[in-house]
């Protein structure tokens, strides 16, 4: 049996794209099923169980902003994890944050409640929903960096798509665990059934990290610390040559306002007594809508790689724009059939388009010593914004909640700065990886890095 010739000194090592999509898919998957039964119960569930019933209006709104501190934390944790990941490599920071995100969902399954420990019970809620945050501020950067760095040229919009289909896959396994929690007895909901799908974080924790402890680390993070050495100080590096490219990040990453307004405050309104639709149905436009999202990301991704990542990137922030009032207008007019059409193709297909690109567009402004950092600074701040959206469009909706004109007025606005961000970047996806940020690593001092 014939054996391999090693690598030329100083060469990157075979990648492993299939096996790196796969473990992205993955554990992107089991760690946003975590996220975003956090954001079903928030909407659905912890108005009841943590805050003062006798006022719902209220108790919904602070329990939709208890959804947005975990975007707030983000920023911190990106800083943090950024700066491990280019020193230490991408395999570790997956790891750990898939980790910290299953223990933190486990607990807040066995939380008190308001009717139990009083104003405690908020405290602890929140306190878990910060880690959570910290964990989700690396999870996606590291995910992205891992498979755009094992992707072959000319596949790289494909391959990091799986990061991005992996997040709807979680989302809508979320979704499916929720339908029968959701259709349980009012009695049993409030006290143990809510629980049941924070629970099985264990089982999520336990699988992501059997997948991702196999996969080595990528071929161009292992070529960098073997010739020139990792940033010493990373996040020096991001600020001093690429911090426009973290600005058009910050900017970009707002388009993440459409899922949160989509997946909880929509969810909220339908729900609410001026809409009257049942919490079933809603959680299945949701459900079919992330179906149709897991075969459009890859499809889209497929053609950035041909025409381009601006093109299609353009399409979905513009779109989503749009589509968004046509959603809103469904649910406000109580149509269930209207709903289920105008949600899929709003979140499934249109939204999808600017879903499936990021991951590829925005890895590709950064070179690979600082890339984890640039992607998770840049987009955890954006996603602040974009989390507590949820909480501005329930201001916005007024004190009866039912103005979805104003929301969908509001989730267009944040649209803007995307379009933005991708007009004034330029176009990557036939750069080769090894040049990618070429222009910020030409400036880069000696003393700034260390032989690993």
């Amino acid at each position: 049996m014939s054996v391999p010739a090693p690598a030329p000194q100083g060469a990157a090592p075979p990648g492993q794209p299939k096996k790196a999509a796969t473990a992205a898919w993955i554990g992107s998957a089991l760690e946003y099923y975590d996220f975003f039964i956090y954001g079903s119960a928030a909407a659905l569930i912890f108005p009841e169980v943590f805050f003062d019933e006798s006022d719902p209006a209220t108790a919904t709104l602070l329990s939709l902003a208890t959804f947005g501190v975990a975007y707030a934390a983000r920023p911190v944790g990106a800083f943090f994890l950024g700066h491990v990941g280019d020193r230490m490599g991408r395999k570790k920071i997956m790891v750990f944050t898939l980790i910290l995100m299953g223990v933190s969902t486990f607990l807040i399954g066995c939380l008190p409640t308001r009717d139990q420990v009083g104003t405690l019970a908020p405290v602890l809620l929140v306190l878990c929903r910060i880690l959570q945050g910290i964990s989700a501020a690396g999870e996606q950067a590291s995910a992205n960096s891992m498979t755009l760095e094992h992707a072959p040229p000319g596949k790289r919009g494909f391959f990091t798509s799986f990061t991005l289909s992996g997040t709807q896959g979680g989302q809508l396994l979320a979704t499916l665990v929720f339908l029968p929690v959701a259709a349980l007895p009012e009695e049993h909901l409030l006290t143990w059934g809510w629980r049941v799908p924070f629970w099985l974080s264990v089982v999520v924790a336990v699988v992501g990290y059997v997948i991702r402890r196999k996969l080595d680390e990528t071929p161009a993070f292992a070529q960098q610390a073997a010739t020139e050495g990792v940033a010493k100080m990373p996040l020096a590096v991001l600020a001093r040559d690429h911090w426009a490219d973290v600005l058009r990040v910050v900017a970009g990453a707002l388009i993440a306002s459409v899922s949160t307004i989509f997946t909880v405050w929509a969810l909220a309104y339908a729900t609410s007594d001026s809409v009257g639709m049942s919490r079933t149905a809603m959680l299945w436009v949701g459900a079919l809508a992330n179906v149709v999202a897991l075969a459009a990301i890859p499809l889209w991704a497929t053609l950035s790689d041909r025409i381009g990542r601006r093109p299609v990137y353009l399409i979905g922030a513009v779109g989503s724009a749009v589509t968004m009032f046509l959603y809103l207008w469904a649910v406000s007019s109580g149509s269930y059939a209207l709903t289920f059409l105008t949600g899929i193709v709003a979140f499934g297909v249109v939204y999808s388009a600017a879903n499936g690109v990021w991951p590829a567009f925005y890895g590709e402004m950064f070179s690979t010593r600082v890339r984890l950092s640039g992607v998770a600074i840049g987009t955890q701040i954006g996603f602040a914004v974009a989390g507590f959206a949820v909480t501005f469009a329930a201001r916005i909706a007024g004190p009866d909640g039912d103005d979805w004109f104003a929301v969908a007025l509001f989730t267009a606005a944040l649209c803007v700065p995307p379009v933005i961000a991708a007009l004034s970047a330029r176009e990557t996806h036939r750069v080769p990886t090894e040049e990618l940020g070429e222009r910020g690593r030409a400036k880069a001092a000696a003393p700034e890095t260390v032989t690993a």
